[in-house]
């Protein structure tokens, strides 16, 4: 039998990020999903490309996309704990190359006791250098990355670099707590 190996690059892209709460560390996660609007997909988690010609669309448009019992590839970051009022994050970061026909990158985060702002922002920089190393720009790994940020943008390389995230305190009565943040893929 003679079988082709088929390509599937995906064409539009959507933030989603969504927190469960449970008895079960399992079904917090399944609230997480269900938050997010992903519960009905067969996820399964990708690497860290974004690819070229690929379009961000909002979630909304993204969510409508999606069948029950759908392979959707997603890159997600997920953190959990049961322990009382402890501050967890989840986020992805994306950096986008100026040139529509090269592929950025996305990196997840997963932190304890980060704001979201710094966890976001945190992913966003991972992103951001990922793609600076890719492109050749020459940045100091050592300095801020608003400062970096800059230099990033001045190279003329780099057009576009956002995140998402999703922080919760853990409950405080000690149920499982499950913040999730993802990238979904669309065919």
């Amino acid at each position: 039998m003679n079988m082709k190996f088929m390509s599937m690059i995906p064409t539009k892209m959507f933030f989603t990020k969504g927190v469960g709460v449970h008895k079960d560390r399992l079904a917090s996660f399944e609230l997480a999903l269900r938050k997010a609007g992903i519960e009905k997909c067969n996820l399964v988690c990708v690497s860290s490309i974004f690819p070229p010609g690929c379009k961000i669309i909002p979630r909304e448009e993204g969510l409508k996309l999606l069948k029950p019992g759908q392979i959707t590839y997603v890159v997600m970051a997920r953190n959990e704990t049961n322990e009382p009022n402890r501050l967890i994050s989840a986020a992805i970061g994306l950096a986008l190359p100026k040139n529509n026909d090269g592929y950025g990158y996305l990196a997840e985060h997963h932190s304890f006791g980060e704001t979201a702002k710094k966890a976001g922002e945190y992913a966003e920089d991972i992103a951001a250098t990922m793609l600076a190393m890719t492109l050749g720009i020459e940045f100091d790994p050592e300095t801020a990355w608003d400062e970096r940020k800059k230099v990033y943008k001045a190279s003329g390389k780099i057009f576009k670099t956002m995140h998402i995230c999703q922080s919760a305190e853990g409950d405080k009565n000690g149920l499982w707590t499950t913040v999730i943040a993802a990238a979904v893929f669309l065919p």
